[in-house]
């Protein structure tokens, strides 16, 4: 199985917030959001969800962002009425 892409990403920095769309069977959608922050260990980078104190402010401009492209794509008009 291909490794799945997030659709959006929103960087400030060593955090990112990548927004997931996920789907079932039945045709209906939904987006999730995972939180990351990115640290060097000697000459290689990692990435862990642990945040220290002074990164809290920043993840929570990136969540606040991903809310708002989230919120933007539910109220985006369809194909279809896009058409009209």
């Amino acid at each position: 199985m291909a490794n799945k892409k997030p659709v959006h990403q929103i960087r400030f920095g060593a955090i990112k917030a990548a927004i997931w769309k996920n789907t079932n069977g039945n045709n209906s959608s939904w987006f999730s959001v995972t939180l990351r922050r990115s640290y060097k260990d000697g000459d290689e980078w990692s990435d862990t969800d642990s945040l220290r104190r002074d990164d809290l402010p920043i993840a929570e401009k990136a969540l606040g962002m991903a809310y708002a492209w989230i919120w933007d794509q539910h109220n985006a008009p369809s194909p279809e009425q896009a058409k009209q």
